[in-house]
């Protein structure tokens, strides 16, 4: 199994970050005007709040997406003009690079070590106990069943236990609060690459843009979807 698969984050091993304050987006100019590739730069920053932190996004979205932005034919005139040049390039990606980047998402479930906008996504001060074990039972099973992949979905507002059950139903399972069943064991494996892991990776992008988009409302920004497609990545 390649070695990518194995760089997702061991469950329970988060950094730690701050809650105090909500964050801002930088203005939309200086993020377009921004060609540093600098993790402190303001396109770096603003993409780093709208998709969370990560090697990949510093790495390779950033730079990528700038470059691109220089030879766009097109003016990108609002933050979710933005967004879709970015999933452009993300949808550009091979594999392993697109599952690398959805990994920076924390966990469902996680209620260490997340993000402002994380944190107010999640709901986590409202979560019984016995719900927040099952979902930590069924990341694991999860990642049994999909290598390399973190479940990703679009809270939208919906209780940490209302995507239990979503995920008890995307891996067949019985509605429980059981912290330790089906055992991680018994889960057979999709191989990686396969079209069923391929979907679900492709699934996760689509929701990954889907909270970006929301994230915008959060923050204060506009929220019209582009009319047009972008041309950044062309």
């Amino acid at each position: 199994m390649r070695s990518w698969v194995h760089s997702v984050k061991p469950l329970g091993d988060f950094k730690l970050a701050s809650h105090g304050s909500t964050p801002a987006l930088p203005p939309l100019m200086q993020a377009l005007s921004d060609t540093s590739g600098k993790e402190d730069g303001p396109l770096a920053r603003a993409l780093a709040l709208l998709f969370e932190p990560s090697p990949v996004l510093y790495n390779d979205l950033v730079p990528t997406l700038a470059s691109r932005l220089q030879n766009a034919t097109s003016p990108i005139l609002s933050y979710p003009m933005l967004i879709y040049a970015a999933l452009e390039v993300i949808a550009s990606w091979p594999d392993d690079l697109k599952a690398q980047f959805i990994a920076a998402h924390p966990r469902i479930g996680e209620v260490k070590g997340l993000s402002h906008l994380s944190a107010q996504e999640q709901a986590a001060k409202a979560t019984p106990p016995e719900v927040l074990a099952r979902l930590a039972h069924l990341n694991a099973c999860y990642e049994r069943k999909y290598p390399g992949l973190v479940y990703i979905t679009f809270v939208n507002g919906r209780s940490r236990e209302e995507i239990k059950d979503e995920m008890e139903d995307v891996l067949g399972f019985e509605h429980s609060l059981s912290p330790n069943e089906p055992p991680v064991e018994s889960i057979q494996s999709v191989e990686v690459g396969a079209e069923e892991w391929k979907k679900e990776l492709d699934r996760a992008v689509v929701d990954v843009g889907r909270i970006a988009k929301s994230r915008l409302a959060t923050l204060g920004t506009e929220t019209v979807e582009p009319s047009q497609p972008s041309q950044a990545a062309q």
